[in-house]
């Protein structure tokens, strides 16, 4: 299982304010995610699940700010795929938190 971290960020926008454009990926993560676990966060967004859906997902989500008006995007994509046992988000926090 993957967790990816994913950032989206429309450039060649008329505003300086991006919560439009979150919002709007937002909506279509919320529509199309299917099996797929998300959390958003104040500069990204967490997606856990199956890499191949996460990645068809994101080309899907970089679209987004295209239809929106953007006339450039940039997307940054952090992907932690580990093989030897299952990774999740709350599995990651709690061996953490676990060490404090």
């Amino acid at each position: 299982m993957a967790v990816v971290e994913l950032s989206i960020v429309p450039l060649g926008t008329e505003s300086t304010s991006l919560s439009p454009y979150v919002a709007a990926c937002e909506k279509e993560l919320r529509e199309h995610s299917e099996g797929l676990k998300h959390e958003l966060t104040a500069m990204g967004t967490i997606i856990e699940g199956d890499l191949d859906k996460i990645l068809a997902l994101i080309r899907r989500l970089h679209e987004v700010p295209f239809s929106q008006g953007a006339r450039r995007v940039s997307t940054t994509i952090r992907i932690d795929d580990r093989r030897d046992k299952p990774g999740t988000i709350t599995q990651k926090i709690k061996a953490v938190e676990e060490k404090l």
